[in-house]
């Protein structure tokens, strides 16, 4: 996996890098902060961003929106001391895909990028806890639902997204391609106007669009 480094503290960049670089990653450049992560992420197009929230100039949550806009493909978990909710939640909402505080172990941290090569999202229970809590709060507000425009293979697939099943065991239970499942996972995505596959579990849960939930 191919990794950029963002974060305003070189020394730490430096730990992590030889860390990943153990691991069998390729660590292919680093930032300093987040107009740099924006532009090296252009530039490099790695697979994986570590990024952290908060930096001199451009915030990791502002260059997580810009680059997420821009390649969608690449994957960007913030690596953070910050364990105020409101960056947590900006941070899911701005498309990343994991979060993690930098107070984690080494062998957490590895378990969490190989979750992210397998296409998963990095984030520990607590912090999945309190997503969850978040997206069904009763008075969150949020856009109306319209299962009406959802096929009955998206809802197959929105069904087994809630029981936690990633692409490749999706299309597997489904009998169909990962491609197919990822393109209906997609279609989703957009119909629900939801962000994330955690905010699409939790609304599906929270506004009943799955059968016995």
């Amino acid at each position: 996996m191919r990794v950029l480094l963002a974060d305003d503290h070189t020394l730490f960049r430096d730990g992590v890098g030889s860390l990943i670089s153990a691991w069998g990653h390729d660590v292919v450049g680093q930032a300093s902060n987040g107009e740099d992560a924006v532009a090296l992420a252009d530039r490099l197009k790695p697979d994986l961003v570590l990024m952290d929230v908060r930096m001199p100039g451009l915030s990791g949550l502002a260059a997580t929106q810009r680059i997420k806009a821009e390649h969608p493909e690449i994957a960007i978990v913030m690596l953070t001391v910050s364990e105020d909710e409101d960056d947590l939640f900006t941070a899911i909402k701005a498309g990343a895909q994991g979060y993690l505080l930098k107070n984690l172990e080494s062998t957490q941290l590895r378990s969490m990028l190989e979750a992210v090569g397998r296409g998963e999202a990095a984030i520990t229970p607590a912090t999945a806890a309190r997503i969850i809590d978040e997206f069904l709060r009763p008075d969150r507000p949020h856009l109306p639902a319209d299962p009406d425009r959802l096929t009955e293979r998206e809802l197959e697939v929105l069904g087994l997204v809630t029981q936690g099943l990633r692409n490749k065991e999706i299309a597997s239970r489904l009998g169909i391609s990962e491609n197919t499942a990822k393109f209906h996972l997609k279609n989703i995505l957009e119909k629900l106007h939801a962000q994330s596959r955690t905010e699409l579990a939790a609304r599906a849960v929270r506004e009943g669009l799955i059968p016995g939930n």
